[in-house]
C-alpha cells in the first residue's frame, strides 16, 4: 500500500465517522507562536483543545505537514526525519477513550482499511502514579478487542503521558500501538524495548489540567488527540524496516545512486541525510522561507548546506540538489501541497544558495583538514569565513573524535546567541508562550499593530510572522524599506488610540466566502474548511477617510483570521510602545513592541 493510498484511506475512514477534514497549516505558524515550525499535528489546534469553539465542529481529522530540528543529528538512521506528515484525528469534548481506541483498532486491522494482522500488534497504556491512576479504561477496551494481556504493557509517565507543553496546561495519559516489524514470528510477550516493536500510532487522552502548584485536576472538556506518522506506517505496510526505501523517499535515493555512482547500501547515512534535507528545504521554500542567518531562514540554510557537504563527501556534484526538487514534488503529486509552477521558484532558491556555498565549500573542507584541534574560536572563523553553520562544523569534527567548546563559540558570536539556541533546538511549545493575561493582551495588540501598519504604509503590508511572549511582541511584515520615525510614531499612535477607545473584540464563525466578502485579512489561496474563525476589533467604527486602506471590514477596524485567544475589549491591553524597527531579510521588516503596564 503506497503513501497516497494510506492518506486517502485515513481521511475516508474518519470522514465516514462524522469527522470534518480540516486543511493542513503551513510549516511556519501564523498568528504567532513561540516556535519556529509546526512540529506536531495538534499544534495548530491548541486554542481549540483549550476550549475555543472550532468552526468545523467537535470531530476533526487531517494530514498535517510537520518539521522538527531537535533531533536532526539522528537523521541518517532508518526512521528519523526533519520533515514528516502526521495523520491525526481529534475529539473536542465529543467521544473519549472507548470510541477513540475502537476507531484506531478498526482502521489498523480491518481488511477494508490497513489490514494489519492482530498478532503483529502490541499496546502500551499508562501504569498510574501519585498524580493519576492506572488507565484501566483503556486497558480493558484493548482486552475487549482481542489484544492478549501479555501484549499490553503498563508503562510510566515517560512512556505513556502527554504534556503539558509548558509548566501548566492540559495533559493526560496516552495509549500507543506497536507493530512487529521483523519477519520472524512475534514473541508472545510484548517488550517495548525490543527494536522490532515499532510504534505506529498514539492516542492521547487530555483529561487533566496541571496547575501552577504541580497538582492535577480533571478537565471539564476532555479531548482526544491522535497521531500516526505517515513515513513510519508506510514502511510497515510496505514490509520495510527502512523509511527511506518507501515511495516517500526512494525516487530521491535512486537519483543519488545514478548521479554519484554509489549504491545506497554503501552510502546509506549520507544519502538519507541528503534526501531528508532536500525534501524539508523544498517544503520550507514552498511556504515562503528563504535562506538567511535568522530564525526559519537559518534552519533552511543549515539544511541545504548540510546536504551539500554530504553530497560532496559522497562524490556527487552539487548541481544535483536543485534538480532533486522536481522529484520531491513528483512524490507528493495529488497530496495538494504544490501548485503548478512551484518547482521553478523552489529550484531557483536552492540553486542560488548552493551556488553561494559551493564557492567556499572546498576551501572550507581543506581548512578543516589543517585544523589539528578544534575550539570555539576556530568554529566561529569557519562560520564567518566559509559559511559553515556551527552544527555542521560540530558534526564534521565529531567524525574526527573531537568536541567543540560551544561556550567559547557563543562568546565569539554573541549577537547570534539567541539564533543558535532556537534554531538548533527547534523547541516546541505550541500556541502562544502561554495563555496568561499579559500574553493575551499582546496577542490582541498585535492585531491592532498589523492594521495600523497597513493604514500608515499601505495595503501591500501583510504579516509574515510573529513571536509573542509575556515581555513583548515581535511582528514581521512585508515592506521594502526602512520606516521613518514619523511613520513609526503614527502607527504607535493609532494603536494606542484604538486602545483608549476601549473597542469591543468580537469572534465570528463564518464561511470562507463570507470572510472574503468582509475583507478579513487572510490567505485566500489556502484550503479552508466550510467555516473559519475571524476576530474583529471595533464594531461600528467608521473607517478613517484618510487611511490608505479603504476596504470595508464590516465596520471593524481590524478583522483577521485567528483562533484566539484575545481580550474582550481593547481598553484591557495597556499602552503600547514600539521599541525597534529593523530589517529581517529582503522585503521583510520587523517591529518589536512592549506594553507599558498601568
Amino acid at each position: 500500500m503506497n503513501s497516497k493510498d494510506i492518506r486517502e484511506k485515513y481521511i475516508k475512514f474518519f470522514t465516514d465517522r462524522g469527522h470534518k477534514e480540516i486543511a493542513p497549516s503551513k510549516l511556519v505558524p501564523e498568528n504567532d507562536s513561540t516556535t519556529l515550525f509546526i512540529s506536531a499535528g495538534m499544534q495548530p489546534l491548541i486554542p481549540y483543545l483549550l476550549g475555543e469553539t472550532h468552526p468545523e465542529g467537535t470531530r476533526l481529522a487531517n494530514v498535517q505537514k510537520c518539521l522538527r530540528t531537535d533531533d536532526i543529528d539522528e537523521v541518517g538512521d532508518e526512521v528519523h526525519h526533519t520533515f514528516f506528515e502526521m495523520l491525526g484525528n481529534w475529539s473536542l469534548g465529543d467521544y473519549f477513550k472507548k470510541e477513540a481506541i475502537k476507531y484506531s483498532f478498526e482502521f489498523l486491522t480491518s481488511n477494508r482499511w490497513l489490514n494489519i494482522p492482530l498478532e503483529k500488534l502490541a499496546i502500551s497504556v499508562f501504569a498510574g502514579d501519585s498524580d493519576a491512576p492506572f488507565d484501566d479504561e483503556s486497558y480493558n477496551v484493548w482486552l475487549s478487542l482481542g489484544i492478549p494481556e501479555a501484549r499490553i504493557a503498563k508503562l510510566p509517565k515517560k512512556n505513556n503521558w502527554w504534556g503539558p507543553a509548558g509548566k501548566t496546561g492540559p495533559c493526560g495519559p496516552d495509549t500507543e500501538m506497536f507493530y512487529w516489524s521483523s519477519k520472524d514470528v512475534p514473541p508472545k510477550n510484548f517488550d517495548h524495548n525490543d527494536p522490532f516493536w515499532v510504534e505506529i500510532w498514539n492516542d492521547v487522552f487530555m483529561q487533566y489540567l496541571k496547575k501552577d502548584d504541580g497538582s492535577f485536576e480533571l478537565l471539564k472538556q476532555k479531548n482526544v488527540d491522535t497521531g500516526m506518522g505517515l513515513e513510519r506506517v508506510s514502511a510497515v505496510l510496505q514490509g520495510l524496516n527502512d523509511d527511506y526505501l518507501t515511495d516517500l523517499f526512494y525516487p530521491i535515493i535512486q537519483r543519488l545512486e545514478e548521479q554519484t555512482g554509489k549504491a545506497y547500501k554503501e552510502n546509506r547515512v549520507y544519502f538519507r541525510i541528503i534526501a531528508d534535507h532536500i525534501k524539508a528545504a523544498t517544503f520550507l521554500i514552498q511556504d515562503g522561507i528563504v535562506p538567511s542567518n535568522k530564525q526559519q531562514g537559518y534552519v533552511l540554510r543549515r539544511l541545504l548546506r548540510r546536504a551539500a557537504i554530504k553530497l560532496h563527501q559522497s562524490g556527487g556534484k552539487l548541481d544535483i540538489l536543485p534538480k532533486l526538487v522536481d522529484l520531491v514534488i513528483d512524490i507528493y503529486e495529488g497530496a495538494g501541497y504544490f501548485e503548478t509552477g512551484d518547482w521553478e521558484q523552489i529550484r531557483q532558491v536552492v540553486a542560488d544558495e548552493i551556488k553561494k556555498f559551493e564557492q567556499t565549500l572546498a576551501k572550507g573542507l581543506k581548512e578543516i583538514e589543517k585544523i589539528e584541534k578544534i575550539d570555539g574560536k576556530k568554529a566561529f572563523d569557519l562560520y564567518q569565513t566559509f559559511g559553515f553553520p556551527y552544527e555542521v562544523t560540530e558534526e564534521l569534527f565529531r567524525q574526527k573524535g573531537q568536541e567543540i567548546d560551544k561556550k567559547q563559540f557563543k562568546t565569539e558570536f554573541e549577537k547570534h546567541r539567541e539564533l543558535s539556541r532556537t534554531a538548533s533546538s527547534g523547541m516546541f511549545k505550541g500556541g502562544l508562550a502561554d495563555h496568561s493575561d499579559i500574553v493575551i493582551r499582546y496577542h490582541t495588540a498585535t492585531h491592532l499593530l498589523h492594521q495600523a501598519l497597513r493604514d500608515v504604509l499601505g495595503p501591500q503590508v501583510f504579516q509574515k510572522g510573529s513571536n509573542i511572549t509575556s515581555e513583548r511582541t515581535r511582528f514581521d511584515f512585508s515592506f521594502d524599506r526602512k520606516m521613518t520615525d514619523e511613520e513609526i510614531k503614527k502607527a504607535e499612535s493609532i494603536v494606542n488610540e484604538k486602545i483608549e477607545k476601549d473597542l469591543k473584540v468580537d469572534r465570528k464563525i463564518v464561511k470562507p466566502v463570507q470572510a472574503k466578502a468582509m475583507n478579513a485579512i487572510g490567505l485566500f489561496d489556502e484550503k479552508y474548511g466550510s467555516e473559519v474563525s475571524i476576530y474583529g476589533i471595533g464594531p461600528g467604527e467608521k473607517l478613517d477617510p484618510k487611511a490608505k486602506d479603504q476596504r470595508d471590514r464590516a465596520g471593524y477596524y481590524s478583522l483577521e483570521f485567528c483562533g484566539g485567544p484575545h481580550v474582550e475589549r481593547t481598553g484591557n491591553i495597556g499602552k503600547v510602545k514600539i521599541t525597534k524597527e529593523e530589517a529581517v531579510s529582503y522585503g521583510i521588516r520587523r517591529i518589536k513592541a512592549e506594553i507599558m503596564l498601568r
